[in-house]
């Protein structure tokens, strides 16, 4: 086994990374343990790993003295110094007490720590490489379903997609290859837990930086997302190059680069707008695919009041108020919107009331006709 031994941890210390004489340390250490629990022995003892031969001793720790009381614990001077010739009164001495049957027991225990320390070692690896994957997108396949969370093969290991990360009606079919977003990798006693999603608003973001080369480059910058998985989602965004189109680039040509993440994220809508550090321009164009007529913002209340023709009040607000909430969650706006012939009638009601007030203050101050002098 020794040399047997030495010549695996070379091995693995070569293609794992794994340094041996940590291995040999931990072995050392399990070999204690091991000791103590087949030959029944409280002693102090220490197990000695030959680092180039493999070959192992164990050896008592006995105090050395000139009076004996405990053939486990103790020494005699005189047999302490055929050990060894400088020790002296209450030195401790090594003695070697290694059992004949020990060479199975140690071979056994050799190989559990080799597999443990080999098992920690590609879970550290493991680790590493997708902790540095948290915010990224990664691929996997759709292997089976745990209470409700969808485990994903991600080729090294497994993810969880938990079912409060699911798209609502998105389906998981056994070997469904899909896209998802790392949110979190935890180090557990089991292994690395790596936490995925598909709801996730990077999940756009970094789709739309695989698609368009223009993003992955920096030309063109994400300022927003605002999304509602599954259904609808808008991106602001903005170029840097004046001659790039920064909505244009996200459409690409005939609209293949949008349509390949609609693709990916099975028919969610995708409004892509143009950003601008002209409120009253954002919040115009985050109402997108709508019209608007007119912006009034109130910088301090950080509020707008927006007017659209009528024919496109329902769709500016969207289905069960979807369009507007998405525009004010972009833009972190409140948004007022009202229709032409709204907003006309609220100026007219006002002008009567403003009218009407005028009239009866005017009257309060009109002198009585009997009393005049």
């Amino acid at each position: 086994m020794s040399s047997d031994l030495i010549h695996a941890l070379e091995q693995l210390e070569k293609e794992k990374g794994i340094e041996k004489d940590i291995i040999i340390e931990a072995i050392e250490a399990a070999l204690i343990s091991a000791y103590k629990r087949n030959f029944g022995s409280s002693q102090n003892v220490r197990v000695s790993i030959d680092r180039q031969t493999g070959d192992f001793k164990v050896y008592a720790l006995k105090r050395v003295t000139s009076n004996p009381q405990n053939d486990f614990m103790d020494i005699s001077i005189e047999n302490a110094r055929k050990i060894n010739a400088d020790l002296d009164e209450e030195d401790m001495a090594e003695v070697e007490v290694t059992p004949k049957k020990f060479g199975r027991i140690a071979a056994q225990t050799a190989k559990q720590v080799v597999v443990q320390r080999l098992r920690e070692a590609e879970r550290g690896i493991i680790f590493d490489e997708f902790s540095n994957k948290e915010a990224e997108i990664v691929t996997g396949i759709v292997q089976r379903t745990e209470k409700k969370n969808v485990i994903i093969d991600l080729g090294k290991t497994e993810a969880m997609l938990a079912s409060t990360e699911q798209i609502s009606g998105e389906e998981y079919n056994f070997n469904d290859r899909i896209k998802v977003y790392v949110i979190e990798v935890k180090r557990t006693t089991k292994g690395p837990q790596i936490m995925v999603s598909r709801t996730h608003p990077g999940l756009v973001k970094r789709l739309f930086e695989l698609e368009v080369p223009e993003i992955h480059e920096g030309v063109v910058e994400i300022k927003s997302i605002s999304r509602e998985p599954g259904s609808r989602t808008k991106i602001a965004v903005y170029s840097k190059d004046d001659n790039v189109d920064p909505v244009g680039a996200c459409v690409g040509q005939k609209g293949t680069r949008v349509q390949a993440i609609v693709d990916e994220l099975r028919g969610e809508k995708i409004d892509i707008i143009k950003w601008s550090n002209n409120p009253g321009e954002y919040i115009s164009s985050s109402l997108s695919p709508a019209k608007v007529v007119r912006v009034d913002v109130n910088e301090e209340e950080k509020s707008a009041k927006v007017t659209v023709p009528d024919f496109q009040l329902s769709l500016a607000i969207g289905k069960e108020g979807q369009n507007a909430r998405l525009a004010a969650k972009l833009t972190g706006w409140k948004i007022d919107i009202k229709s032409e012939s709204q907003l006309r009638a609220t100026i007219e009601q006002q002008l009567l009331n403003f009218d009407g007030g005028f009239q009866s203050a005017f009257a309060e101050d009109e002198p009585d006709e009997d009393n005049f002098e």
